[in-house]
């Protein structure tokens, strides 16, 4: 006969490892759902960081037809803008960034006076916070930019033909003008060159020197920057002449710093200049436009794609077109490649998505961005049928 209390004992273990077993088992099951619970948030969390770069564009306001600045949010994958936010602003036209990437500046294109406005940018929600404005000193204010070691902005007055250095403030705040210059001279064109227009401000590449290009006097004046007060000394050379009735606007360096590209606003041309220590040296001019155009000429903006292998520029007058060039990087010369028509109207203003993938054209008068495919290859443009409807758009600018 069996002990019951044998009995008892193995039913009690039995009862033991098969609660063992189901709580162990349990406690296997709720890990795993933990797990999955963990994973998913972590997942969203990767998929809302903001990857996507911002876009802001710039506008005239005087129509009537746009607020401000706008912000976008763009998808590099498929050309797709999707408007997050804009700020009130007057005659936005021209945009700058902070060497930080927390604050925007723009001038406020207004005739008597004009003045440049700053606001912080929040990168996580693409929005944009008034900060404060100050008085450019003149009429039109049509380019702003920021030195590299983000403490001063340069403003440049196209009708009054002068152009101001400000400090700029921990908070982003513009501080009183600590240089205020004005040119003097004229040019052969009576209609576009009857006193001095200064058209850009653009910082060279080792922050040394700025140049102020001067489209009514035909001239790219040339200053030693003093990167700690701001201050500017004419310099050894203290201009470089262009030529005469051409109407300098924009400019631009490669990546190397060792070639400008100069565009002509009157005459359509692309200047290439060997570039050293404040030094210009032309080593080639060629035209934005096909050989048997005919036709009012306004060229406008100039831009290097991301890779350094081509330079565009763009064609307003009646050409409503980009030239298209390949870049020798070693010469530093340019080869036609092609005139792409913007499908719009006055493209004042262009610029790359940071991916390189895509090329957005502003157009003053048609109230439109048109955004082009990139062919990495040939750098030829193709027409993604994608467009971005804003009044008066003219300046396109990232944050990364």
């Amino acid at each position: 006969m069996k002990n019951p209390l044998t009995s008892i004992t193995v039913l009690t273990i039995i009862a033991l490892l098969s609660f063992s077993g189901a709580f162990a088992q349990k406690k296997k099951k709720k890990s795993s759902a933990h797990k999955q619970s963990t994973t998913k948030p972590a997942s969203t969390a990767a998929s809302a960081a903001p990857t996507e770069p911002w876009l802001l564009l710039g506008t005239y306001t005087m129509s009537g037809k746009s607020k401000g600045i706008y912000v976008y949010k763009f998808d590099a994958a498929t050309g797709e803008a999707t408007e997050v936010s804009n700020v009130p602003s007057s005659n936005p036209s021209f945009l700058a960034l902070s060497a930080d990437k927390k604050t925007v500046f723009a001038v406020n294109e207004d005739k008597g006076p004009g003045a440049v406005s700053s606001y912080a940018f929040d990168k996580k929600d693409g929005t944009l916070s008034f900060i404060n404005t100050e008085p450019t000193a003149g009429e039109n204010p049509c380019y702003v930019a920021t030195s590299k070691n983000g403490k001063f902005i340069t403003v440049a007055n196209y009708s009054s033909g002068n152009y101001l250095v400000y400090p700029i403030e921990k908070d982003g705040s513009i501080g009183e003008p600590v240089e205020k210059i004005k040119d003097e001279g004229t040019g052969p064109n009576t209609k576009r060159q009857e006193k001095p227009h200064a058209h850009a401000t653009v910082f060279s590449p080792d922050n040394k020197y700025l140049f102020v290009n001067d489209l009514g006097t035909d001239k790219i004046m040339v200053y030693h920057f003093n990167a700690s007060t701001g201050s500017l000394t004419p310099a050894k050379t203290p201009f470089v002449k262009v030529k005469p009735g051409s109407g300098p606007r924009h400019m631009t360096f490669d990546a190397s710093g060792k070639f400008a590209y100069l565009i002509t606003e009157l005459t359509g041309e692309v200047v290439v200049y060997k570039y050293n220590e404040g030094q210009f040296k032309e080593v080639q001019t060629i035209s934005s436009h096909p050989a048997d155009f005919k036709g009012a000429i306004g060229s406008a903006d100039i831009h290097i794609s991301p890779d350094g292998n081509f330079l565009y520029a763009s064609n307003r007058g009646d050409a409503n077109s980009i030239a298209i060039f390949k870049r020798d990087a070693t010469t530093g010369k340019l080869t036609s490649v092609g005139f792409q028509p913007t499908l719009g109207v006055m493209p004042r203003n262009f610029n790359f998505d940071p991916s390189g993938n895509f090329l957005l054209v502003a157009h003053q008068q048609s109230d439109d961005v048109v955004i082009f495919k990139i062919d990495k290859k040939t750098g030829l443009l193709t027409d993604t049928g994608k467009r971005i409807n804003v009044g008066s758009p003219v300046c396109v600018m990232w944050v990364k």
